[in-house]
């Protein structure tokens, strides 16, 4: 994709109408990565566009069947074929680098076998690097840019998540890291509603990956079929905040289509991008929410403050701290589809910027998950007012929190 190319693609998401799927996707992997991270931008985008994009987590182009013999001949030695008693040709499922399909090992276990689409990396490589040498041009003149919407931490982000997610080892190395968290935790702290698939890593590779399959539906499936519980939805937040504000480690790309549910069970799948945070964000956006769930706007103001690695005087502090609060004036008792928590968020971040706060890059992951989990609910329950919703949550939040280590 290069930048004229670039620029279609812009000019694709924020048209007048639907976007069309095919033309992003024909722009390459860099496109439909980028078309995801719009489908989460509820707080411009308008609904009509944010839902067509989000096809892009799961309508996206297959390999023709015939190719998955050679694919996977190029990937397997030839004894690897001996522990399957038959593989799907044609696949179950397809995202944006590589496509599923259904398999049976010879003792009869249902897996599913990941295979990596051809020439991703480096045709993906070759192309973020030409977006980001573009955007490095542009916030050099406008720095600003750089603090705010920061388009080169997006770009690189993107790049970074997806060449890891293009390597299958990164996959069963991250999922069972989450694993050796769930494993810590779960007899102290109600973990019950999460679990993963199976992986055997002794069939897998870099480029194939078998694991279990999982016969539940997607949340993603679920939305649409406007079958989702709300209730159940917000059990999801306890998961991922105990991961975010607990521990410090996430799923860093946890959307509706890389969350399988089965048995009253999340299961957690292609975790092949994980987030981090620093200790100081962690708590302070803990905090944050806290705060923000029982509308203490001056707490919220202090602890944004606390996260920031530039210090403001009084002077700017009291400035800020005013201009919170006439921000968050009318949040109180609105539904997210009133008020965004996504679009609170961003306009958050940026008027601590424009006082002279700075924040570390760990931001950007953890506030992309919260705008998938504001996505699902908006999706789901578009009258909840879900920091009310979340208030019973926060102890068990924050004793997840405290007792980390």
């Amino acid at each position: 994709m290069n930048i004229i190319s670039f620029f279609g693609l812009i000019h694709e998401i924020f048209k007048k109408g639907k976007p069309d799927i095919n033309k992003i996707q024909d722009k390459g992997l860099l496109a439909v990565k980028i078309g995801q991270a719009f489908a989460l931008r509820i707080d411009f985008l308008n609904p009509e566009t944010t839902t067509e994009l989000s096809k892009l987590y799961q309508d996206n182009q297959t390999l023709p069947s015939e190719e998955l013999d050679i694919l996977l001949k190029s990937y397997v030695q030839k004894d690897w074929y001996d522990h399957f008693a038959s593989i799907e040709e044609e696949p179950m499922a397809s995202a944006s680098i590589g496509q599923v399909h259904r398999g049976e090992l010879k003792d009869g276990t249902a897996v599913v076998v990941k295979v990596i689409k051809k020439n991703f990396t480096e045709n993906f490589r070759r192309d973020a690097n030409r977006v980001m040498d573009f955007f490095k041009v542009v916030t050099f003149f406008y720095p600003k840019l750089r603090r705010v919407a920061n388009p080169v931490a997006l770009i690189e982000m993107i790049r970074e998540d997806t060449l890891s997610e293009l390597n299958l080892d990164n996959e069963i190395k991250h999922q069972l890291e989450l694993r050796e968290i769930y494993q810590e935790y779960h007899t102290r702290l109600d973990l019950s509603d999460l679990d993963f698939p199976k992986i055997y890593p002794e069939l897998s590779n870099e480029k194939v990956m078998v694991s279990e399959e999982i016969v539940g539906e997607t949340v993603e499936r679920l939305l649409e079929k406007e079958s989702m519980d709300y209730k159940f939805l917000r059990r999801l937040f306890r998961l991922q905040g105990f991961f975010m504000f607990g521990i410090g480690r996430f799923h860093g790309d946890l959307h509706p289509g890389n969350l399988i549910v089965y048995n009253d069970k999340y299961y957690f799948v292609d975790c092949g991008a994980l987030g981090s945070v620093s200790e100081n964000l962690r708590v302070g956006l803990f905090n944050f929410m806290k705060h923000l769930s029982h509308n203490e706007f001056d707490q919220c103001a202090e602890a944004l403050h606390q996260m920031s690695e530039t210090q403001l005087s009084e002077e700017k502090f009291e400035k800020y701290r005013i201009k919170f609060n006439k921000l968050y004036e009318n949040f109180p008792g609105k539904s997210v589809s009133e008020v965004s928590l996504t679009r609170q968020m961003m306009e958050t971040i940026k008027l601590g910027v424009h006082h002279g706060m700075d924040f570390e890059k760990g931001i950007f992951p953890i506030i992309k998950s919260l705008m998938y989990l504001d996505g699902m609910v908006i999706r789901c329950n578009p009258d909840a007012i879900m920091m009310e919703d979340m208030r019973p949550d926060i102890p068990i939040l924050e004793e997840w929190v405290n007792r980390k280590g």
